[in-house]
This record gives C-alpha cells, structure tokens and sequence, in this order.
C-alpha cells in the first residue's frame, strides 16, 4: 500500500516545502532594487536570522545537489570571505538600524575550511554589523573529514552554540558509492571536540535511498549515530536529478533502491531513531525530547524555512554569499548563483541578488496552510484564512487533489480542518502540494 501510494503521488519529486513559494517561481523581475527597499523597511525590533553560505568543500560527494567548489587550497576561501565581508557592510547599511540577530547559520559547502583566525574575524565582524541577542544561536555546518581541533577550538570563542554533522551513511560500501568516505571514528571525534570546546547542540544529517544501500545498512548508520546521541538528526531521501546536478551522473543509476526500497529504509530509520528515544519532528527530523523543537511541536509553534525546522518565529532571513537565498519584508531573493557573477556586483558596491519573487496576499495564506501541515501535520484551513481575511472555499475548492487524498485515507477533512494520519506522515509532501498554485495537479 505504502509503495503504491508513493507512486500515485509522486513524492520523490515533490518539492521539500520548505518556502512557499519554491525557487522556480522565482523571476529576475525581482532584483537590487526591491531587496534594498525591503531591507529599508525592515522593522527596528523584530530580530533577524542570517544564513552565510561558504560554497567550497576539499571533495566532491556525488550525491550533493548544492552548488560548490572543490579546492585544495585556501586562497580561494580567504578571497571569497573578502567579498562576503564586502556583502555583510552593504546589506548593513541599507537598514535604517543596526538589526537585532537572534540566529546565524553557517552553510555550505564546508564552512568549517574557513580558518580559524579568520572565522574568529568574519564572527566579530558580524557583532559589529548588527546586534546579537545573548540568546542567539549560531550554527555551523560541518565535514568532520576536514575538522580539526584548532578549528573546534575557534568554533567554541566565537560563541557557536550548535553543530551540524554531515554523516549520510556508515556504511563502507554506499560510502565508496558517493564519493564519501567517512568513518565512525571520524565523525564520534570531532563531536567530542565540539562538546570538548562548549558546542553542546549537535545535528546529524543522515540519507536513504542511496545506491547500494539496504535497510540493514541504514538501520546501522542509524543505531551508530544514536550511540554518539546527537540532539537533532535529519533524514533526507537522496534526490537523483543527473540532468540538472552533473556530479550525480558519477552514480550507477543501477545501484539506487526502487521506491519500495526507498520506503522500507525511511521507515527502518524512523522506527530505529524513536526506539532510541527520539521524537518524530514534521516530514523528516528527529529530535530528543528535551530538544527545542520537540519543545516546539507541542505548543504548536515549529516552523518551517529555507533552512529546515525551526522553533524560532523570526521572519527575516538575510542570505549572505553565492546562491543565498534570503526572505526579507515583502518576499525571497537569491544571490547570484556563481561565484564570479556575485563577486562582480560585490566590488561594484551594488547588491548580488539575481532573482526574487513578491509575495501576494494569496501566497501568504497557501504559505500559513502549507507551512501546519508540513510541521503539525494538520491545518485549520478556515482559522488560517480568517486570519489574512480571506474565505476558506477558495482555497478548499482549489485544492483538487484534497478528494483524492482522502479517499486514500491518507488525510481527515472536518469542516475544512486537515489532518494526515499518523501511518501516512511520509506523504505529507503531497497533502502540502495540494494547495500548491504552482504545481500541475498530481493526476491520479
């Protein structure tokens, strides 16, 4: 049933929901202009959350679908970080004010290549730039292939609270698949020379669905990570699309799991992370129960953005760096995507954004709607259009695919509430994509 129902529906090749709407509805229409007039606009005392994006790595991983650049030297990254510092002042100075921070989040890439005196650098240049809340959480995406104790050392005086760990897999033989080989030992030191330097918060991103995985090797990466008890893990289905990323046409397509397989991983790494004591948070993370989006689901106040789930409720992201992506005022805008285009318009003093897209009143109400179903898995469609003004009909009678579902069973409807059963969580892409204007109907 639950193959079949992925079938029906197409849930590989749904979008993740993490924005509404998705990159691309995004147009040039969108450009310098409207992000400098939305930062002008930006109120003096909402806190603002900054993403840096570092977009080198020493290797290629096949399976990565992020734009990057391999380099086995430093001089790249020192110039680069010139021109994010560059980026860092002009963005600044479009506020009218210094911006209060309540989050930074470092991705990549590896931003952990980053020197650490030069880390130490950019962190005290962003403090001076905008004003960061004693609560502010910064975060750091890292490859503990490339981390080294200086750097967890710089990682702790900078005031970083929270770790992200690249794992994917243990498993030798999917490692050797994906160009990433990676063991236990790496990985279980460098948590323990976060935790050694004060970087208590620490995530693990693990993926099924790679080529020459099975469920017995996903359920032992799973029961590995456990063992090093990281507080969050994220488990992504691998999203083979070799027609738009090259790297991935490195991977034997032969050794990639059907969808019944795919399914049968997802659900033995679940099932493997709630024994262990976690708790399921939205689509696909999991989290300990003291965890702050554990805390966050129950009071109903999990968020979903362009970096994930999120129990913080600012609605500014800035995105600093090739390719970021940023939400601020009245809706998205993307950097330049290479890196010599945005160091182009850096030097030249103007703003990198290449594309955006203005959100509408409308857009705001299938984002509430899309954004509870993907963290509560239920949505009151009429409370969240009574609150922008809007009649719930409309959007009930738009989304067509809504029968569908629950004639399938996958979903309750009671005057216009959704809720998606429990058994059924892993298809919620396609209850969100329901009220999805964008998207072609999914057809039976």
């Amino acid at each position: 049933m639950q193959t079949s129902i992925l079938t029906k529906y197409r849930e590989a090749r749904l979008p993740l929901y993490t924005i509404y709407p998705t990159v691309p509805e995004f147009s040039a229409a969108i450009g310098a202009e409207a992000y400098a007039e939305w930062l002008r606009d930006l109120p003096a005392d909402d806190p603002v959350s900054l993403y840096l994006h570092v977009p080198f790595c020493r290797s290629m991983c096949w399976y990565c679908g992020f734009p990057t650049t391999i380099t086995r030297r430093d001089a790249p990254i020192v110039n680069y970080l010139t021109v994010l510092r560059d980026e860092i002042r002009l963005v600044s100075e479009q506020a009218p004010q210094v911006l209060p921070v309540s989050d930074v989040h470092f991705g990549g890439g590896t931003p952990t290549l980053i020197g650490p005196a030069e880390f130490l650098a950019l962190m005290e240049f962003l403090r001076r730039r905008f004003a960061f809340r004693k609560t502010a959480t910064v975060a750091v995406e890292i490859d503990p292939r490339t981390f080294t104790a200086e750097m967890a050392e710089a990682l702790g005086a900078a005031g970083v609270n929270r770790a992200s760990l690249g794992v994917q897999s243990f498993d030798p033989i999917v490692q050797k698949a994906i160009n990433r080989v990676q063991s236990e030992a790496q990985t279980a030191a460098a948590v323990e020379m976060l935790r050694r330097h004060g970087v208590s918060r620490i995530n693990f991103d693990l993926i099924f669905g790679l080529p020459d995985q099975s469920v017995q090797s996903c359920v032992e990466t799973a029961t590995a990570a456990v063992a090093m008890r990281p507080n969050r893990l994220a488990v992504f289905g691998y999203k083979h699309i070799p027609s738009l990323i090259k790297n991935q046409r490195l991977i034997e397509e032969a050794a990639l799991p059907d969808s019944t397989a795919r399914a049968e991983q997802a659900a033995a790494v679940a099932d493997t992370l709630v024994a262990a004591g976690y708790r399921e948070i939205g689509l696909d993370h999991f989290a300990l129960p003291d965890d702050e989006l554990e805390l966050a689901q129950k009071t109903g106040r999990l968020r979903r953005n362009s970096l994930g789930y999120s129990a913080d409720t600012y609605k500014t992201l800035i995105g600093f760096g090739a390719s970021a992506i940023g939400r601020v005022g009245g809706g998205y805008v993307q950097n330049e995507v290479t890196r010599d285009s945005y160091t182009r318009h850096i030097a030249a003093g103007r703003l990198a954004t290449s594309k955006g897209y203005r959100l509408t009143d409308e857009d705001r109400v299938r984002a509430a709607i899309i954004e509870r179903l993907m963290c509560d898995l239920e949505a009151d469609v009429p409370a969240i259009c009574a609150a922008h003004g809007f009649d719930p009909i409309r959007f009930l009678d738009s989304a067509e695919g809504l029968a569908m579902l629950a004639e399938d069973g996958i979903v309750d409807i009671e005057n216009g509430f959704i809720r998606v059963r429990q058994e059924h969580r892993f298809v919620l892409r396609a209850v969100a994509a329901a009220f999805d204007a964008f998207l072609d109907r999914v057809a039976p």
